[in-house]
């Protein structure tokens, strides 16, 4: 039995143990050598796109798959156990991937082929299928002598496990941090939200006369937003600035080892730098365009961004009675809260009442599904404790279909089914609250990946949303603030992307598209969350069912861009960061990572009475993984750009307008990379992208 390699369209979670991880994953690669060691004999009149192309991305799906399984639960699930049964094999299988385009059997197959009458004569997305396998090989070593293609070999995995234990220590650290206050006097301020967690997370560890904070999201962000304790918002902001830093977790060695690695890499491979060699298949192309977007943008808000930081100081001072001075870093929230609420009279926290999260997401499936013609239903799901066996399940909320309950792998998971009429798109779990055994932030991935298949018929595809919002208390429906509920229609965008895809080739499929683009889909969903006629389906009280009344919209409306250069140069400075440490690798080598953070981004960021240390050491989005987003965190800004020049269209013509929604789903979500990023914008919007309708919406144009 090897659970991991099961091939249900379906996983049964409560199979899938550390101790099954190496027996399946040793399995899994004897089966993927086996299949590519009989692909290298390919040749003569099986020289076509059946036994090439599309059997070679068939030798190694089951090892991909039961992989990915491995990963997801190390991000969601993640134990000594575990950790110790993915480290052990992360070496082999990352060894085995790299060789597949180092091997100059494999590449003569394919360039054998490509010569061919039969690969001459591909059109569509055949033929883009072939140019980027080509371009595949090719970029990652194929055409190498024999030295460079173990020394790339090697870096891969060197990059692999560094990367891995990056993202242990920053868990690791997160965890390590937790503060128990007892003096509720020290929490005035805090929405009765943030208090409810704190209080319900300290009960939980046998303190119930106290209150417990984490380095969470939902637990420190109120702290320093709305604390008026300042020494207790000082604690929080220390704590943060220790993951990834402190003791036996500090990551500073490893972010130099892991650019070096990625310099070399690149070099190896024929570029100037990293960041050239991660955009050369982008829409941006170059290192140098994606930073020179970055930098003309920062220049055109800069006395917009100063201007409010001035405000800003002037704000604190009146209202401390103190001397005009730069804020503290734990002051920013702070008092940005408080000025806000003056000049608005607007509070985040007033909006959570309307934000349930079963009524956020039912919500949204509605939205959805009208604007994109499909129909999201939930199923009954089930979980069980791998240590006791108990089952817990679960009936789904409405709209629900029945059927037999879905093993999940946690009991607050949830799952979905997506249809078009009478056909099954795919199937997603969800995932929304933070626990330990669980990395930070919000993310999607998938399972699967089905679409047409050569039969006429159509494979369903299978993906999942992960998040750490505000958790339920006393088992009360969790209560969402606008930022979550943003997140939640990003991700579901990503999600989208994957579900709606009609492509027939899998690693063309879904999300698989150039990073700068891969934003768009998610981005633009974003959008919804602040139009009054698309709130109303999905915004309802938890209490009453009424939408949000117009005065409360009117100020969440007039909030909207408020210190909007400031969080847009945010944005701007952590693509910044990360694009000068890979172009200019050698400029900032051996530098020390906080002194080279202040040089970097010393036109990027507000003056502060205490300098901030560099959160180089947990930047997650850079050193996670071997790639993530190296030399891509622009992509955020540039897709930004696409996502608010594309709605422009829906606003033109009618913002839950179904004719706009289907064509974007037709010219953009199911086409994947079937074709070139620039030529799917242009079908959807008859033009290139511009830039104005972004710095319009952020309240920047002028």
């Amino acid at each position: 039995m090897h659970p991991f390699l099961a091939d249900e369209f379906l996983f049964d979670w409560s199979s899938l143990k550390p101790e099954n991880v190496e027996p399946d994953i040793r399995e899994a690669l004897r089966r993927a050598r086996a299949n590519v060691d009989a692909f290298k004999h390919t040749k003569g009149a099986d020289l076509t796109y059946a036994k090439v192309l599309l059997a070679f991305e068939a030798t190694t799906k089951d090892l991909s798959r039961a992989w990915g399984l491995v990963s997801h639960l190390d991000s969601v699930l993640n134990s000594p156990e575990l950790r110790k049964a993915y480290n052990a094999m992360m070496p082999e299988v990352t060894a085995f991937f790299t060789s597949l385009t180092l091997d100059p059997e494999l590449w003569a197959v394919f360039k054998a082929y490509a010569a061919t009458a039969d690969a001459k004569a591909l059109t569509g997305v055949r033929r883009r299928f072939l140019e980027e396998t080509m371009a595949d090989f090719e970029e990652n070593g194929a055409d190498l002598p024999a030295e460079g293609k173990a020394r790339l070999a090697k870096l891969n995995a060197d990059l692999a496990e560094k990367t891995q234990k990056y993202s242990e220590n920053v868990l690791d650290s997160t965890n390590a941090w937790e503060l128990f206050i007892e003096d509720e006097k020290r929490l005035a301020g805090l929405p009765a939200s943030a208090l409810a967690a704190a209080k319900q997370s300290a009960t939980t560890k046998g303190k119930p006369e106290s209150w417990r904070f984490t380095l969470q999201s939902p637990s420190v962000f109120p702290v320093l937003q709305y604390a008026d304790d300042e020494d207790l918002r000082r604690q929080c902001w220390e704590g943060l600035g220790q993951v990834g830093l402190k003791d036996a977790w500090d990551n500073t060695a490893l972010v130099g080892e892991i650019l070096a690695l990625r310099h070399e890499k690149a070099r190896l491979l024929g570029k100037k730098h990293f960041a050239d060699f991660t955009t050369a298949r982008r829409m941006a192309r170059t290192g140098d365009a994606a930073l020179k977007f970055i930098e003309d943008i920062g220049l055109r808000i800069r006395p917009k961004f100063q201007a409010e930081g001035v405000e800003l100081e002037h704000y604190r001072a009146a209202k401390a009675g103190d001397a005009l001075r730069s804020l503290h870093p734990w002051e920013f929230g702070y008092w940005s809260e408080k000025m806000r609420r003056e000049k608005y009279d607007f509070d985040d926290e007033a909006l959570r009442p309307w934000f349930p999260v079963d009524g956020v997401i039912a919500g949204m499936f509605r939205l959805f599904g009208g604007l994109f013609g499909i129909q999201v239903v939930a199923r009954d799901t089930y979980h069980v404790d791998q240590a006791t066996g108990a089952k817990t399940v679960v009936r789904a909320a409405e709209p629900r279909v029945e059927g037999a309950a879905i093993c999940v792998w946690h009991p607050e998971v949830r799952f979905y089914e997506v249809r078009d009429g009478g056909r099954l798109l795919g199937s997603f779990y969800t995932d929304w609250f933070p626990r330990e055994s669980k990395r930070g932030g919000a993310w999607m991935n998938f399972f699967r990946t089905g679409g047409p298949r050569p039969d006429g018929s159509f494979a369903p595809h299978l993906g999942l949303m992960c998040g750490n919002f505000t958790p339920p208390v006393a088992g009360k429906e969790a209560l969402l603030n606008h930022d979550e509920v943003t997140t939640v229609f990003h991700e579901f965008g990503h999600l989208l992307h994957h579900l709606l895809s009609e492509v027939e080739v899998e690693s063309l499929s879904g999300v698989r598209v150039a990073w700068d683009f891969v934003e768009l889909p998610s981005q633009i969903m974003e959008n919804f969350c602040w139009d009054r006629e698309s709130l109303d389906l999905f915004a309802r009280h938890f209490e009453t069912g009424d939408a949000i009344p117009e005065e409360l919209f009117a100020k969440m409306i007039a909030a909207r861009n408020y210190l909007s250069a400031s969080a847009f140069m945010r944005q701007l400075s952590l693509a910044k960061l990360d694009l000068e440490l890979h172009i200019h690798y050698t400029r900032w080598l051996g530098g020390e990572l906080d002194a080279v953070d202040c040089e970097i981004l010393k036109d990027y960021r507000a003056p502060l009475k205490t300098e901030t240390p560099s959160m180089l050491q947990r930047f997650g989005h850079l050193f996670s993984s071997s790639t993530g987003y190296a030399a891509g965190y622009y992509s955020y800004k540039w897709a930004e750009v696409l996502d608010a020049d594309a709605f422009t269209r829906f606003q033109n013509e009618g913002v839950l307008n179904p004719e706009t929604g289907r064509s974007f789903r037709e010219h953009v979500l199911s086409q994947g990379n079937a074709a070139p990023a620039e030529e799917l914008y242009r079908r959807f919007m008859g033009r290139d992208p511009e830039l104005e309708p972004l710095l319009i919406r952020a309240g920047l144009n002028g």
